[in-house]
């Protein structure tokens, strides 16, 4: 049986693609947070339902992580999780969120999704989501509502301390060869799902890493793994015979060809420069291929030979420019073919604007990360995390405000994707980070593209360009850290502007 899944999936690589996914032209979206990567402080009462704990100011020293839930219970971990998989997000959610006019989801995933990337000597992480993201991204293609898939937490950890990452921890490995290996391995197999699986086909970007560390001087190598991540979605895609502007189709291969006598001969016939032999991206396509058939096993994958069909290349995604500080990589150098980028934007963990309602609104309505992010080629650009969360308690009338004065902000690139799609509605969170709970209390319209008041930024709007606030200040070492999984006010990530 495995023998024939593989022999399918030789044959789909033939298969040509002529047309795009159905890309929205303005993104109205939400991030399905805490689904298939889980942060406890978006659900603590379920979390500890599970067996996790709530810790109070270090995440790492308690029983708060998918990490740490997966040591503390090696035996019931994925029974456990497939419970949370199989009700956090679901068929009523899908429902809700397209009667809210959403057309676009940015799923956050870890490596471990791709199980056989895990190191079980010395990771511990649950088995069994991409079932789930299977069954979820069905769920979401029948919907009409597209997918921003978003490699949210590498092998390695890609930040200190935050949940986000699956694992709480201070030593962070991610930039390393070894883990950034593993992290293009994770993107071939998921650039070959996204084309080749029926249920991935409102798949339209990858996107690279969720906010890596911001000082660029503690990445190193990062700039060449944006390159080689660009080069492995683009190189999986030539071998499953999408056209890519700019590069002619692969020779010399035939339908009898194995993975590796392709590969091998894209290596001695390409001239695209993305089949170098022993080069990185080549070791992640020879990797994937040997993980395909296992997950075409695990997913009971019956291939469906017209779902590579229509199909055109994916759009990289990145973290913008303006994301680090530092002398930074440009992502827009690693182009090849479509590239978009995410710019995400919290004003409750400090260093944007004064705790007050007046100069939060004046920040937010003179912004000018759409020129800066202009300047630097880093066009299309959508604001991929944002919410209500403000340093001081909030009024209602204020954040019906807030709510339309950064929808119509961020209305002016691409779109928006609002962090998150639902909080734990007992949480003293879900008001001001729950999409769902904001429409219930009316801060956002049912129509996303509309807005309560069109002229909320007007009194605000002055005549520079930039207001008081708004300048990134690299000699900065003291701006509130931002950490959204532990769920306090007080911090989230290093957010400098």
């Amino acid at each position: 049986m495995q023998l024939l899944i593989h022999l399918l999936f030789l044959f789909l690589v033939f298969l040509k693609s002529k047309t795009a996914v159905a890309v929205p032209g303005k993104i109205y979206g939400v991030n399905l947070g805490s689904w298939l990567l889980l942060e406890p402080w978006m659900l603590p009462e379920e979390w500890v339902k599970m067996g996790g704990q709530i810790c109070d100011n270090d995440c790492s020293s308690c029983i708060a992580s998918e990490f740490a839930f997966a040591a503390a219970y090696p035996t019931t971990v994925d029974e456990k999780f497939a419970e949370h998989w199989s009700t956090w997000f679901t068929q009523d959610d899908v429902n809700i969120l397209k009667g809210a006019g959403m057309n676009t989801v940015r799923l956050p995933l870890g490596f471990w999704i791709v199980e056989p990337l895990v190191n079980r000597v010395t990771e511990s992480y649950p088995r069994g989501g991409i079932k789930f993201l299977s069954s979820g991204l069905k769920m979401l293609r029948d919907a009409n509502i597209q997918v921003i898939l978003d490699h949210h937490a590498l092998p390695g950890v890609q930040t200190p301390g935050q949940m986000f990452t699956g694992r709480c921890t201070n030593d962070v490995q991610f930039y390393t060869d070894y883990n950034y290996g593993r992290a293009l391995t994770w993107t071939a197999v998921m650039t070959a799902l996204s084309h080749l699986h029926a249920n991935f086909k409102s798949v339209f970007a990858i996107e690279a890493v969720n906010e890596p560390i911001m000082n660029a001087t503690k990445t190193p190598g990062y700039g060449d793994f944006q390159k080689n991540f660009v080069k492995t979605v683009r190189a999986v895609e030539l071998l499953l015979g999408i056209q890519l502007e700019g590069y002619p189709a692969l020779q010399g291969m035939s339908i009898d060809a194995d993975m590796k006598t392709r590969l091998e001969n894209a290596c001695t016939t390409d001239n695209s420069g993305l089949f170098s032999p022993e080069s990185v991206v080549v070791k992640a396509l020879t990797e994937a291929a040997s993980i395909l058939p296992d997950i075409m096993l695990e997913l009971e994958w019956l291939v469906d030979f017209g779902a590579c069909q229509g199909r055109a290349p994916l759009t990289t995604n990145f973290m913008d420019i303006l994301w680090q500080y530092n002398t930074p990589s440009n992502p827009a150098n690693a182009a090849i073919g479509a590239q978009a980028y995410d710019h995400h934007l919290y004003y409750s963990f400090g260093g944007v604007a004064d705790n007050n309602t007046e100069a939060y609104l004046q920040n937010l309505c003179n912004r000018n990360d759409i020129q800066r992010d202009t300047e630097a080629g880093n066009m299309p650009l959508w604001y991929g995390e944002w919410s209500l969360a403000t340093q001081f308690n909030a009024t209602d009338d204020f954040l019906y405000k807030w709510a339309d004065a950064q929808k119509l902000v961020y209305s002016q690139t691409a779109g928006w994707l609002f962090w998150n799609f639902k909080i734990e509605p007992t949480s003293k969170y879900a008001r001001q980070w729950s999409y769902m709970e904001g429409l219930k209390r009316g801060y956002f319209t049912m129509d996303p593209s509309q807005l309560h008041d069109p002229n909320v930024c007007d009194p605000y709007r002055n005549n520079s360009s930039q207001s008081p606030g708004t300048k990134r200040d690299n000699t900065l070492s003291s701006h509130t850290t931002r950490q959204r999984s532990r769920g306090h006010d007080h911090s989230k990530r290093r957010i400098l502007y």
